[in-house]
């Protein structure tokens, strides 16, 4: 029996001071120091088209805060297994890589998604933040927002005023007759409203001879082709409305099919040039990420500031 009760308060003994060793540990794992911005996008699996957008965002937030290490994501389980499979090349999702922050004991993340509207892809970044926020699992955490998202309203920035000025970057000297037609994703979700917002935005701010519309959704290219045909417009400049110019801009913007915008234009009697080049290549739009980054960090360090 003596042995017994030994026994017992031994482990108990242990139990207390494993315990206890523990907390310290805990404190220090949540104040490292040791700061992350996670740039999370759907991805690509053109190399060179990465190189100029992906990287080039990350390369000019590493510059902007050297504080933090840059670390990639994509959203896009598909590219993911593409890119594994092709090259070799392996590409964290966003949960991967938040996990891999954890585990390396990083205390603070700024997540920033290089998505142009609130849509799906958002959504599945925000949820895992919330995931990673509820458990702890960081000191601090926080979500940029994408590239659409405020509209001056309670006094914060019109993004998308700041976007329809960082794409002057990239027009052609338009001539009369002439106008830009920018592609953009689309789909089901509600988000994609955000392209009809933009089409308005740019009318509203003297833009009268850019057009957008969507490959899976609303602005349609028919119904562009009206206002360019009311408008007497006559030679047409396609631009992608993305970050990158990958299998949607190469394919059905300027692809040789018959389906393809570039074709369906020209058989609408329109002169047709197509502008090979995402978003991500222009340097305001670069900007502008880099900005939201900003915002997120000064959201988490004043408690104040109004959250996403």
């Amino acid at each position: 029996m003596k042995k017994f009760y030994t026994l017992i308060t031994t482990l108990c003994m242990l139990a207390v001071f494993g315990c206890v060793s523990l907390i310290p540990m805990a404190a220090a794992a949540a104040d490292t120091g040791k700061k992350a911005i996670l740039v999370v996008s759907f991805g690509t699996t053109y190399p060179e088209t990465m190189k100029a957008t992906i990287e080039a965002v990350e390369s000019k937030m590493q510059k902007e805060f050297p504080e933090y290490e840059v670390r990639r994501a994509f959203t896009s389980r598909i590219i993911i297994k593409k890119l594994a499979e092709r090259d070799g090349v392996k590409i964290d999702t966003e949960k991967e890589a938040l996990a891999r922050l954890q585990a390396e004991g990083f205390s603070e993340v700024i997540v920033q998604p290089l998505h142009i509207s609130p849509g799906e892809e958002f959504d599945m970044v925000k949820a895992v933040v919330k995931q990673f926020e509820v458990s702890k699992a960081f000191d601090k955490i926080a979500l940029g927002r994408p590239m659409l998202y405020y509209m001056g309203q309670s006094g914060k920035t019109d993004d998308y005023l700041a976007t329809a000025k960082a794409l002057e970057l990239q027009y052609p000297k338009l001539k009369n007759k002439e106008a830009v037609v920018l592609m953009g994703h689309g789909g089901v979700h509600p988000g994609n409203s955000s392209y009809a917002a933009m089409q308005q935005r740019l009318q509203d701010a003297g833009y009268k001879n850019v057009y957008v519309y969507t490959v899976e959704g609303y602005p349609s290219l028919e119904g562009v082709i009206a206002k360019l045909k009311a408008n007497k417009v006559q030679k047409v400049t396609l631009m992608p409305f993305m970050l990158v110019a990958g299998d949607h801009a190469t394919n059905d913007m300027a692809g040789d099919e018959k389906d393809s915008a570039k074709n369906v234009l020209l058989a609408e009697g329109f002169k047709v040039d197509t502008y090979l080049h995402g978003m991500g290549e222009n340097a305001n739009i670069q900007e502008i990420y880099v900005q939201h980054t900003k915002d997120a960090i000064d959201e988490l360090n004043n408690p104040k500031a109004k959250k996403h």
